[in-house]
């Protein structure tokens, strides 16, 4: 055979495994905006039928919250995520619910027993919205008038709401916000990214106070997670726009006394001009501070880390590469008790998609192998933790099968 077609043959196989890598990696990015203010290059996406949330109720059952035409439900589950018979509407009035991907209606049970419920109304200006609050105070039978959180009404960005109940009773609500990149934008300043902003209710949700700012230059679209210490102090944990538009991660915490204080979490130094859509998932350490799990695009092998973050000198472990590359591994959930830490993730390729789960029992210095929890040839949502009375379970929404939970073995 003529050396030179031999040679064309070698440099055409070349170019496709090139061509197949940056495929690779562009798949990884899922839903990666390519505009420079972000989510403004993005279609609003329909309802997600898939997108709920779940949360553990005292008695070993579960609450689970969705949207249906144009309302949020809330419905009663046992332990294997069989409907208990209860379901309620919590907003009677019909809007425009968000829930598809990192932004859906999210719910959480305080010590008292209540039920508090937020979740975002798109608006009819693009991009904008309003984040609402409910609570139910007799176990979910019925729920009070709904009211929007935050005391800003412009119709402009107050969106991917996230919501947490501290030990204490503390109820913290957070949102994406853009009212100071408008203003910034007025005044012909320059602005990059958005904001977080958040609210706090010390009467068990009866009303919140004045909205507060966290931080600015926050990224766009990705959601924010949050936890809480024993005392009560609240971590927030969000992708942030760091010099140069870089998309790394920062966190505060909210308590005690003085004003939240920005520190930087991550060190991917990721370069993107546009919101990746993929939030990170954070848990309370045992004696250290905090376990931190994210997506980081940055160099030639994205896909998501785990990381320890010390709590006073708010220096970050070298963070440990998880979950397969080639399968688009994203979507962490983590949850810690004592020394035991549960990570879960979501991968996909043409053969379909699988929920992959691993345990540390050493505070997270080693981990066991990872093993899928959940196969399908269908769409999942993305895996949540539950501790039902001590037995630590995943929650995977499916197309086919409804929610499924999974316990984990001990």
């Amino acid at each position: 055979m003529n050396v030179n077609f031999i040679h064309k043959i070698n440099l055409l196989r070349h170019g496709l495994s090139v061509v197949l890598g940056l495929f690779v990696l562009m798949t990884s990015w899922v839903d990666c905006a390519q505009a420079h203010e972000g989510h403004e290059g993005h279609a609003e996406q329909a309802p997600n039928a898939l997108a709920v949330s779940v949360t553990p109720e005292g008695a070993g059952r579960i609450w689970l919250a969705q949207a249906r035409q144009g309302q949020v439900w809330v419905s009663l589950l046992d332990a294997t995520g069989k409907p208990l018979g209860r379901e309620t509407v919590v907003n009677s009035l019909p809007m425009k619910v968000a829930a598809d991907g990192e932004a859906r209606p999210k719910i959480a049970v305080g010590p008292n027993g209540h039920l508090y419920v937020t979740w975002t109304e798109s608006l009819k200006k693009p991009y904008a919205g309003y984040i609402w609050f409910a609570r139910s105070t007799d176990g979910g039978k019925s729920f009070e008038a709904p009211y929007i959180v935050h005391q800003h009404r412009d119709e402009i960005t107050h969106r991917f709401d996230s919501l947490h109940v501290a030990a204490n009773g503390t109820i913290t609500v957070a949102w994406v916000d853009k009212r100071d990149l408008l203003a910034a934008k007025a005044a012909g300043k320059p602005y990059d990214g958005a904001a977080i902003y958040y609210a706090v209710s010390s009467d068990h949700g009866k009303s919140f106070a004045p909205e507060q700012k966290l931080a600015d230059s926050s990224c766009e679209c990705c959601r924010i997670a949050m936890t809480s210490k024993p005392d009560g102090t609240v971590a927030v944990l969000w992708r942030h726009v760091f010099e140069g538009s870089e998309r790394d991660h920062a966190m505060a915490e909210i308590g005690g006394t003085g004003k939240p204080v920005l520190v930087r979490a991550s060190y991917g130094h990721w370069k993107l001009d546009g919101c990746p859509h993929h939030g990170a998932a954070i848990a309370v350490g045992e004696g250290f501070g905090y376990h931190l799990a994210y997506f980081d695009g940055a160099g030639d092998k994205p896909g998501l880390r785990l990381a320890r973050m010390d709590g006073q000198a708010w220096v970050s472990s070298p963070p440990k590469r998880i979950g397969d590359l080639k399968r688009n591994a994203s979507h962490p959930a983590l949850l810690s008790v004592a020394d035991k830490v549960w990570l879960a993730w979501q991968e996909r390729d043409s053969s379909g998609f699988d929920i992959v789960a691993m345990v540390s029992v050493d505070g997270g210095r080693t981990w066991g192998a990872p093993s899928v929890m959940l196969h399908s040839t269908t769409k999942l949502d993305y895996p949540q933790w539950l501790n039902l009375q001590g037995q630590v379970s995943l929650a995977v929404n499916t197309s086919d099968q409804g929610l499924k939970v999974l316990p984990f073995a001990k």
